[in-house]
């Protein structure tokens, strides 16, 4: 009977599956996306990299305190040590790769400071919160998974050819490294494993809160290439 049943699960269509087939053409989007293309190519203005590292420091501060806000709702141990664990992550290790960006893009304290809030950037974060404040913890895990995933893929995509701008190159190796496909398959099973255990309305509100930070994750790009303002 047990063999039947891993039979069965083996066989057995994932929900991060369905969200990842779902969100294909959101990612193939970000895939051909000018910045993206620019950014392998070398030919990416460094003011607008400058613009994305401003608005991404907002995203990944936040996205940081989301870990550790997720799993002080879960009870399972080993989602709970690896939210705390990516949370303490974000905000050391990934803050010491961006401080290293800033400074050789001279970018200030005062400069960031001054920087507002992009409404892509604004509305993404507000989103990843809406879905653990007013949804539940697996909702806002899913929403976190997309920038585990798709950067984990673009950076594979790109790393193949590389960039000829060492800044560009740096940062596609930050997201090919093994470290960070280890954290992205973790988050992608803690996604699965909180979706065995949620009903099928669950599942399909999980499912939306994929899809839409895959959308603000597509958003993220043009927001950047075209340095977006609120007027």
């Amino acid at each position: 009977m047990i063999s039947v049943y891993l039979k069965r699960r083996k066989n057995m269509v994932s929900i991060t599956q369905k969200m990842h087939q779902q969100a294909a053409p959101l990612w193939q989007e970000s895939f051909d996306h000018p910045f993206i293309k620019e950014l392998a190519s070398g030919s990416l203005p460094t003011d607008t990299f400058r613009y994305y590292l401003k608005q991404d420091r907002y995203y990944l501060e936040n996205f940081g305190d989301l870990h550790q806000q997720i799993a002080d709702h879960l009870s399972d141990a080993s989602i709970k040590q690896f939210l705390y664990d990516g949370a303490q992550g974000l905000h050391d290790d990934e803050a010491t790769i961006r401080r290293e960006f800033f400074q050789e893009l001279s970018i200030t304290t005062d400069e960031i400071k001054t920087t507002p809030i992009a409404p892509n950037a604004y509305n993404y974060v507000s989103h990843m919160y809406h879905e653990l404040n007013e949804g539940s913890p697996a909702r806002a895990a899913a929403a976190l998974l997309p920038c585990y995933w798709l950067y984990n893929e673009i950076g594979k995509k790109l790393v193949k050819n590389g960039s000829p701008v060492k800044i560009y190159q740096q940062f596609i190796n930050t997201y090919d490294s093994n470290g960070f496909t280890d954290a992205t398959n973790q988050m992608i099973n803690i996604v699965d494993k909180l979706g065995e255990q949620a009903d099928p309305d669950e599942k399909q509100k999980m499912n939306t809160a994929f899809i839409r930070s895959s959308y603000y994750e597509l958003h993220f790009w043009g927001m950047a290439y075209n340095h977006q303002k609120w007027a």
